[in-house]
């Protein structure tokens, strides 16, 4: 996909590929690469640099029953299941944690809609609807904050947010998305700390929409 500006930052993208980013993130970031060209090709450098660092290990020496083991294991392993394909306007990771179903929105006011799609200690991954022209409001961050844009655009104090691009929030951001105007804005948000909200109304919401 082209035209997009806002990419994942190399940081991300190499941990990503060390397999040591937490679930939320990782969706995010695994939904970008399949809709970036410019960040996939970061990544499957990354992956090659990674296989030349252990095609460099000395060999190590297995125990007497390590193949025993080994295929005792594939024996008890699941089955295969069929590869998750995009769906519309979501990408595979997407629809994956979707459960292969439609968004069950939950209204949060003025139009905008949620679905929180996993939560735990290490972060939490939601689905957002923003109508055209609303604002969510202002706020800062705890944490790291990524937001994937998969239908319209959004725009705030850090830029302008089309299908595709990502934007990275942290703890020195302060900002009020809006969504432009035409398709309504929708997109995929990781984040690992709760949401720094200066209205009272949000905060004292926040416990309830668990934002």
């Amino acid at each position: 996909m082209t035209g997009i500006t806002h990419h994942i930052p190399d940081d991300q993208i190499d941990a990503f590929v060390a397999g040591g980013v937490p679930h939320a993130f990782a969706v995010v970031i695994a939904a970008h690469l399949s809709m970036c060209d410019t960040c996939r090709a970061r990544a499957e450098a990354a992956e090659m640099v990674g296989g030349a660092l252990l095609d460099r290990l000395a060999p190590v020496e297995l125990s007497a029953d390590a193949r025993a083991r080994l295929m005792a294991a594939l024996d008890t392993s699941r089955p295969l299941r069929r590869p998750v394909r995009r769906s519309g306007i979501y990408p595979a990771p997407v629809v994956e944690a979707l459960g292969g179903q439609p968004p069950r929105w939950r209204m949060l006011g003025s139009g905008i809609r949620q679905q929180i799609l996993s939560a735990d200690r290490t972060g939490s991954l939601r689905l957002l609807y923003i109508p055209p022209g609303q604002s969510v409001p202002e706020h800062g961050h705890g944490g790291l904050e990524l937001t994937l844009v998969l239908q319209g655009s959004f725009s705030d104090s850090e830029g302008s947010f089309a299908v595709g691009d990502v934007e990275t929030a942290h703890g020195e951001i302060e900002h009020q998305p809006v969504a432009g105007q035409g398709a309504p804005c929708i997109c995929l948000a990781a984040t690992d700390a709760p949401l720094r909200f200066r209205g009272l109304i949000p905060r004292l919401l926040q416990p309830i929409f668990r934002i």
